[in-house]
């Protein structure tokens, strides 16, 4: 897993993934796997699926060569709200890029380390499940 800052600011966890690496070939399964795993924990909430290829794609905007699909999986852990601030970090997503033969999966380094180390536990977790 790399952690890199997008644009000189945001920091990122990547994960590139082949698809003969996981059981999961598929948008859908993947989709799937994390709802699972966002449903474990009794801190998280699921909140959505938005398809952002099929809304740039309705919109008319640029999408890279070579791309097939791309998701966000929405969801916050909300343990807290020390005050209104933490508003503009949450919810929380885990993007998947469909690139053919792999996956991109990333998500935004968050302000809390639980929320973290389970989506880096989520994420680390395709390669044995």
């Amino acid at each position: 897993m790399k952690h890199t800052l997008l644009n000189d600011k945001y920091p990122v966890f990547s994960l590139e993934i082949e698809k003969s690496e996981i059981r999961y070939r598929s948008l859908p399964a993947l989709i799937d796997y994390f709802k699972e795993k966002i449903a474990e924990n009794p801190k998280v909430q699921f909140l959505t699926v938005f398809d952002h290829f099929a809304h740039t794609s309705r919109i008319g905007g640029e999408i890279m060569p070579g791309l097939v699909g791309a998701v966000d999986i929405v969801f916050c852990f909300g343990f807290a709200i020390p005050n209104p601030l933490v508003l503009a970090v949450r919810p929380r997503a885990i993007g998947i890029a469909d690139l053919g033969e792999r996956f991109v999966i990333s998500f935004m380094e968050a302000p809390m380390v639980p929320a973290n180390q389970a989506m880096r536990a989520w994420v680390m977790d395709l390669k044995d499940a």
